[in-house]
């Protein structure tokens, strides 16, 4: 993918390398002051090149940011680069059923993506992260919460 093309879909690397847990920047419209809002998020699934289906929890203030403004970017940092995912959000299903938290399911409907990398370099290393806090609780919710992402 060239920096300066922008695509409708996501390539098949790309759906490859979101098929489990990434770390992913989302950023929203914050409801209350209109301002950008970034968040970390890793319940993060593609389900085809034009779906990403993704779970925070209800008292996120991206729920209601979405709810006022369904626009969302996506910055994923893999793959040797940073993608800029755009598209529209909606909320599939609030609370999530079949999850031990109150989890909301959305779906970005992929509308743009761009390789948003500074000129004349790359990624070598990829963001990581570890769980910290009741690791056998955590991993039980990540597959409870990956499995719901992908039912409809």
């Amino acid at each position: 993918m060239s920096k300066k093309e922008i695509h409708d879909a996501l390539s098949e690397e790309l759906l490859q390398f979101l098929d489990g847990q990434r770390l992913v920047l989302l950023s929203t419209v914050d409801a209350e002051t209109g301002s950008p809002a970034v968040s970390a998020i890793s319940w993060v699934k593609a389900l085809d090149a034009h779906t990403i289906r993704f779970s925070v929890a209800i008292s996120s203030k991206i729920v209601p940011n979405l709810r006022n403004h369904p626009g969302a970017t996506m910055c994923l940092i893999g793959l040797g680069t940073v993608y800029s995912i755009s598209g529209s959000c909606r909320i599939v299903e609030e609370p999530m059923q079949g999850v031990q938290m109150r989890l909301a399911k959305l779906e970005l409907s992929v509308e743009s993506v761009q390789e948003s990398m500074f000129w004349g370099s790359k990624i070598v290393t990829e963001p990581a992260y570890e769980k910290t806090q009741m690791i056998e609780k955590s991993v039980e919710l990540d597959r409870q919460v990956f499995s719901i992402l992908l039912e409809s």
